[in-house]
């Protein structure tokens, strides 16, 4: 990969563009120049159609104008903006400067709205539509993507709509979410099980903590070998905030339901992620998109 990030692709760019410019300027002129104005009007050979004839007439006059604008707007441009290789421009324009520019502008034009907000709580923040139509506008452009523009997320994404939280569903914890983002991990735990009839087994208990359909023998087997998932879940299977364990005693199933589901989680594992928002989002963003996402599953009555 080093040899594309070398000073030759540079110069290599910058050649090719310059030249490919100048060429068409050359063959522009080159072809008015060598034109036999004593063939005009005369047929070229070339006949379509059996009645379609090539004429070799000169070029209209406004044509070559145009290409000649074209040329030198061309070259101006290229001084002025990026085109040759790694060259700025006159003006130093970058995409990424007139993105940084626009967010800096925008972010001095709300501060003052923001800075309001900064000093309101979750609670207060869930109760004002303004706080409210602004945390909506965050979440769709930041949020939505995974977990659905209604917030009920889809497999493996969260629904932020209901009472059962991975990782608490306290303010300050949907804050530390927003913020640092989430990594949870769930080992492939089939060798420490046992057997696959025990991974089985297993699935069964599991599906019997929430009274989802099971086989209640195959569940009675599993209760002991589910001992290796207590340390994450807990004894009773209510899983564990502080590591995201999720809790196996409702009926809400994150990775899908049923028996196969279960038996893949064991063996294969699992990994989740959702990354920070702090890289994107400043921290008054943050405080209202909390407060949104908190009155999703705590409605404010107005």
């Amino acid at each position: 990969m080093s040899d594309f990030t070398s000073e030759f692709w540079h110069y290599w760019v910058a050649g090719i563009t310059l030249i490919s410019i100048l060429a068409c300027f050359f063959l522009l002129w080159y072809s008015r120049k060598v034109h036999v104005t004593s063939n005009e009007g005369k047929s070229t050979g070339h006949v379509w159609d059996e009645d379609i004839v090539e004429l070799d007439n000169p070029l209209p006059k406004w044509w070559v104008y145009m290409f000649i604008i074209t040329v030198v707007f061309a070259l101006i441009y290229g001084l002025l903006y990026p085109m040759f290789g790694k060259f700025p421009g006159l003006l130093n324009w970058s995409s990424v400067g007139q993105y940084q520019a626009e967010r800096a502008a925008n972010e001095a034009r709300v501060a003052p709205k923001f800075e309001a907000f900064a000093q309101m709580s979750v609670q207060q923040l869930a109760a004002d539509p303004v706080a409210m139509q602004i945390g909506e506008s965050l979440f769709m452009n930041n949020c939505a993507v995974c977990h659905a523009a209604d917030a009920r997320g889809s497999l493996t994404f969260p629904n932020l709509t209901d009472k059962d939280w991975i990782w608490g569903g306290d303010p300050e914890a949907i804050k530390v979410s927003i913020t640092q983002g989430r990594v949870a991990v769930m080992p492939p735990l089939a060798e420490a099980v046992g057997s696959p009839e025990d991974v089985l087994n297993v699935a069964h208990y599991v599906l019997s903590l929430s009274g989802a359909p099971h086989d209640s023998v195959r569940a009675a087997a599993g209760k002991a070998n589910f001992a290796t998932c207590i340390a994450c879940h807990g004894a009773e299977g209510k899983g564990n905030y502080l590591i995201g364990a999720p809790n196996l005693t409702d009926d809400i199933w994150l990775h899908g339901f049923g028996v196969d589901a279960v038996v893949r989680s064991i063996n294969e594992g699992i990994i989740n992620v959702m990354p920070p928002q702090n890289v994107l989002l400043s921290e008054q963003q943050i405080h209202v998109l909390t407060a949104y996402v908190w009155a999703k599953s705590n409605p404010v009555q107005n």
